[in-house]
């Protein structure tokens, strides 16, 4: 149906690659994007690491497998056309451990299912011949992972809605959805904006917005706080190209990761702690209404059971230079605390399910005229286009939506 007006609460890079998709798809929609900042890509898309990741860790036939292949197609055309950032630099996933090459064949085969580019397995010279300075015994190689500016791609998202009829409206909290006959009444305190259907992006905050809609309450969303460092300006020279471990398949977001940016900047990291707010990105934020709500939570519990070992590691790497640099050598021999600086944080909107898992994959389902984005961690803004798509479809799957 046209002349609808479809609302869209979050600007971040998920919620403005779906706007885009449906002011430009749509033709006679008006999109209305919600954020309560004071400007577009704040939080997890403004503190992104900006890798375009090609696909390689994810499970055949999840929408990460899915939608980040199809993902990094659209992504690279975009910035090619909009002459945005896009730099194939290429990364290594380093096994340093003979117990660490079944796991790493494991996925290879993974990766070839999911059709990433031109990836390979190396061995310890070739590793060598690719990366000069990194350590050890075998590795993967895929050519065609990239990096970007993720901030400025969200921007040339804003503008494009913008430019197509569309609104994205700053400072606005949402505070307030109510079904009105038609549609949704979406309230920031004292204002109301009409909108026929309604798309939830709210990434950190989307167990909070999705409550306003009466959705369900799973999964609930678990902030943790990813810390980084800095390779000093005249050490950045020790690594080409991004290197990352083998994943543990419990925490495949752990472990060092030496990550070029766009600025020339490279980062060793992160960790991941539990942040004290969900914006918490200090160790100094803290708020109260949080954790309250995180401990009435079951599932906090039960994951805290299971990992807490793990969760002290990481904490021990916050608190200490040493200690979070202690696995760096592995990778590139001979890089130590002298050799970085603290760098910037993020905080990972991880969602949990009841019993304590760790949500995986993309979760996106509907409510009535409601469409809730509930986990989208990475590779979501390497996918964002395509879970534009895909969101696309979800919302006009009844409303002859054109190809």
């Amino acid at each position: 149906m046209a002349d609808e007006t479809i609302g869209i609460v979050g600007a971040g890079i998920v919620g403005l690659a779906t706007g885009r998709e449906i002011a430009l798809r749509r033709p006679g929609t008006r999109v209305v994007v919600f954020e309560k900042e004071r400007r577009v890509a704040v939080h997890q898309t403004g503190h992104n690491s900006g890798v375009v990741h090609a696909g390689i860790y994810y499970a055949p036939g999840s929408l990460k497998a899915e939608l980040c292949v199809r993902g990094v197609s659209l992504l690279r055309a975009y910035c090619q056309e909009r002459r945005l950032p896009y730099q194939e630099i290429g990364k290594l996933v380093v096994a340093v451990r003979e117990d660490e090459l079944g796991r790493m064949e494991d996925l290879y085969r993974r990766a070839r299912n999911n059709h990433v580019p031109d990836l390979r397995r190396i061995s310890k010279d070739e590793i060598r011949e690719i990366e000069p300075n990194a350590g050890g015994i075998a590795a993967l190689h895929s050519p065609r992972t990239a990096i970007t500016d993720y901030p400025a791609v969200a921007r040339r998202f804003a503008e494009d809605i913008v430019a197509h009829g569309g609104e994205v409206r700053l400072g606005f909290p949402v505070s307030s959805l109510t079904d009105v006959p038609g549609g949704i009444e979406v309230g920031s305190g004292e204002e109301r904006v009409r909108v026929d259907r309604l798309i939830l992006c709210a990434g950190l905050q989307s167990d909070s917005v999705a409550r306003l809609a009466r959705d369900r309450g799973d999964p609930r969303i678990v902030p943790f706080r990813g810390e980084y460092m800095l390779l000093r300006p005249d050490r950045t020279d020790l690594v080409r190209g991004l290197v990352y471990p083998v994943p543990d398949p419990r925490y495949p977001f752990l472990g060092v990761h030496f990550t070029p940016r766009v600025d020339g900047s490279v980062e060793v990291g992160p960790n991941a702690v539990l942040a004290l707010a969900k914006e918490g990105y200090r160790l100094s934020d803290v708020s109260v209404r949080d954790l309250a709500r995180l401990a009435a939570y079951p599932g906090v519990w039960k994951m805290a059971a299971q990992h807490w070992r793990t969760g002290i590691r990481e904490y021990r790497g916050s608190l200490s230079v040493a200690a979070f640099m202690s696995r760096a050598g592995d990778y590139v021999p001979g890089v130590g605390t002298d050799d970085v600086v603290r760098g910037g944080a993020g905080v990972r909107a991880q969602a949990l399910d009841p019993d304590g898992s760790l949500v995986d994959d993309f979760r996106i389902h509907r409510v009535g005229r409601v469409t809730a984005v509930r986990n989208a961690p990475s590779p979501a803004a390497t996918a964002s286009m395509a879970i534009a798509e895909h969101i696309r479809e979800a919302v006009f799957a009844n409303a002859g939506d054109p190809a």
